[in-house]
């Protein structure tokens, strides 16, 4: 038995509408959730034309120009855009019968490449039990047949797997919703014996130490510690036979460990730097989970990734930006302070669930809207965008190349005066432990 997909109607008609307008092919991404028992899949997203593809359209009809470089980066643009619980769930093709032979080994390809795009982002390490199957979705331009495998991209010798596609009517509508705001305030050094201080890679590295923080966090939900293998809506009341758009929300607040356990040893090390990074604000989180009797565990884990998601795309978000306005050469900063990209939320029609972008503060509405068209072919209205959350900063210390001579032998200094206090004080204890005991036996002895 394959895995079987049960898609929002609208995608139906959304393919069918792509195949009378494009030829020879069209590509485009599945947007939605895996589970232990099925798939849900909420929308498909073509991927944007270039510019220059409309001159190279001249000729007989082929797959070998197929841009996977450009798909590959479409993807990781909309990986963005979506909040906890969603991700690529796989690829699709409409193509003229003439290219349904080679069609699939394409879609083969395609879904190993994004998923090594992705997973290159990524901070968190996908568990054991996780579902690794992704949907590779071909449909004849002509006869509207479709066509879905599978193919398990843990494994690069997988072969395809049939699937089943059910299309199902408002399959979003009351989706569980959950949300958070976490404080951040991550201090990350600068060591001075760094090559060169690349303050990208350098922030990376200070993410994800923090989001092993965040991994081992305690979650309450509405106020509750709950045993991860209960049903998220244990004692509470599903709502059934609803067709509109109503979200069941989750408050949840996470407690993250100041210390490590008493069994786990820690150490203290002395490492000369060059400067920092400070990332500081409050991030506004949010997952979703679909409504058929879904785990606690399931929740958790989607909010956990939202979480270490949100903080480290808009760090790339504001490192693309610095490079596109102050050029790649840029390794060194003097102290500077930027704010990061905000968060927003934007609604999907006829569904419970919400989409999600960043913005800086310079950006009007509209650059948003188009923004939303060419990444997810979805018009935004200006009223439906929903700024979530106030600024958050990142502040840059000052970086030189290495430690002067004057600052190692300062460092050097106080590190010779830190032991020789140490020592005193150790002397001085000695004394006074020394005296207090003459003048304790003198006492006696008179």
């Amino acid at each position: 038995m394959g895995r079987t997909y049960l898609v929002e109607e609208g995608i139906g008609q959304y393919l069918t509408e792509l195949s009378t307008k494009v030829k020879p092919y069209v590509t485009g991404l599945l947007i939605g959730q895996c589970s232990p028992q099925r798939d849900y899949v909420i929308r498909a997203v073509r991927t944007p034309p270039k510019e220059q593809q409309q001159e190279e359209s001249v000729g007989p009809p082929k797959l070998a120009s197929l841009d996977e470089e450009w798909i590959t980066t479409h993807a990781s643009q909309v990986s963005r855009m979506l909040p906890g619980g969603l991700l690529v769930l796989g690829v699709f093709m409409v193509a003229t019968p003439e290219l349904a032979k080679d069609g699939q080994n394409a879609l083969r390809k395609l879904i190993f490449s994004v998923e090594k795009s992705l997973s290159k982002r990524r901070l968190w390490k996908p568990a054991e039990e996780e579902v690794s199957d992704r949907a590779a979705l071909q449909i004849c331009s002509d006869t509207k047949k479709v066509v879905c495998r599978t193919y398990d991209v843990q494994d690069p010798k997988s072969s395809a797997k049939p699937a089943d596609w059910k299309y199902q009517s408002a399959l979003t509508a009351s989706w569980l919703a959950l949300g958070c705001t976490v404080n951040v305030n991550i201090h990350i050094p600068l060591l001075a014996t760094s090559p060169n201080h690349d303050l990208e890679k350098n922030t990376k590295n200070g993410l994800n130490r923090w989001s092993k923080q965040i991994e081992d966090s305690v979650f309450l939900i509405n106020g509750q510690v709950k045993d991860e293998d209960t049903e998220l809506l244990e004692g509470q009341k599903k709502l059934r036979g609803n067709t509109q758009p109503s979200t069941q929300f989750s408050d949840v607040k996470v407690l993250t460990q100041l210390c490590q356990g008493a069994s786990a040893r820690s150490t203290a090390t002395v490492q000369v730097c060059s400067g920092s990074i400070n990332l500081r604000g409050a991030v506004k989180c949010r997952a979703y989970v679909h409504n058929n009797k879904p785990k606690v565990k399931e929740a958790i884990q989607a909010l956990k990734r939202d979480i270490i998601n949100t903080l480290s795309d808009r760090c790339e978000i504001l490192f693309e930006d610095l490079i596109l306005n102050e050029g790649p050469q840029k390794k060194n900063f003097e102290r500077e302070y930027h704010v990061l990209p905000q968060r927003l939320f934007v609604p999907v029609a006829g569904s419970s669930v919400m989409l999600s972008d960043y913005k800086f503060g310079d950006e009007a509405a509209g650059e948003i809207q188009e923004r939303f068209v060419e990444m997810l072919d979805q018009p935004v209205q200006a009223e439906d965008i929903h700024i979530a959350e106030d600024i958050s900063t990142v502040d840059i210390y000052p970086v030189t190349d290495s430690p002067s001579d004057t600052q190692q032998a300062q460092l050097t200094k106080a590190t010779l005066l830190l032991k020789l206090q140490q020592n005193m004080g150790l002397v001085v204890a000695a004394a006074v432990a020394v005296l207090a005991s003459i003048f304790s036996f003198n006492y006696f002895s008179d």
